[in-house]
């Protein structure tokens, strides 16, 4: 059974780095991104959520780990 991409679901085109609700949904607790087997990610927003991710990052709203 395949998942399905949740940003096609909820036609999204373009992952914005500034939506953390969003981006908190494919990190697990230690604030690792999960993998795009286990989320039901399409290959192609996979590469865009984890850019976002390590945007969000860098800008400091998401934490790079969480203890």
């Amino acid at each position: 059974m395949t998942k399905n991409c949740f940003f096609k679901e909820n036609n999204i085109t373009h992952i914005d780095y500034k939506d953390i609700h969003v981006l908190k949904k494919f990190l697990n607790p230690f604030g690792r991104i999960i993998s795009s087997k286990r989320s039901g990610v399409s290959a192609k927003m996979q590469r865009q959520l984890a850019q976002a991710v390590k945007r969000a990052r860098f800008m400091g709203l998401l934490p790079f780990i969480n203890r």
